[in-house]
């Protein structure tokens, strides 16, 4: 696993992402680069894929919705997502353990 993917920060985590919006499901799909890839069922219109990116996350790793924040390329497919609160060591495990995650 490349640990660029998902680095600790004094107070969590920071987790590289590649989504794609208006799929079918919002699900987390695998590795992508140097990124986790997240399809996301929201079109990207009014910042309803970051929305969604964001909910998905914080229900997979059971953070509230304020400890999820994009910290840069919310115009883009490629963002980088700081999670207050988790470590990297549990942000892989809770993605990996849906079975959604394959390399």
């Amino acid at each position: 696993m490349n640990s660029l993917i998902v680095q600790d920060t004094k107070d969590g985590a920071i987790l590289t992402v590649h989504i794609q919006p208006k799929a079918s499901t919002t699900e987390c799909v695998g590795i992508h680069g140097d990124a986790l890839k997240i399809r996301v069922a929201a079109p990207p219109v009014d910042g309803a894929a970051n929305d969604a990116l964001i909910r998905f996350l914080a229900r997979t790793l059971s953070l509230p919705l304020a400890a999820v924040h994009i910290e840069s390329g919310a115009s883009g497919r490629h963002k980088r997502v700081h999670l207050r609160g988790v470590t990297a060591e549990r942000v892989l495990a809770s993605l990996m353990q849906k079975g959604s995650v394959t390399e």
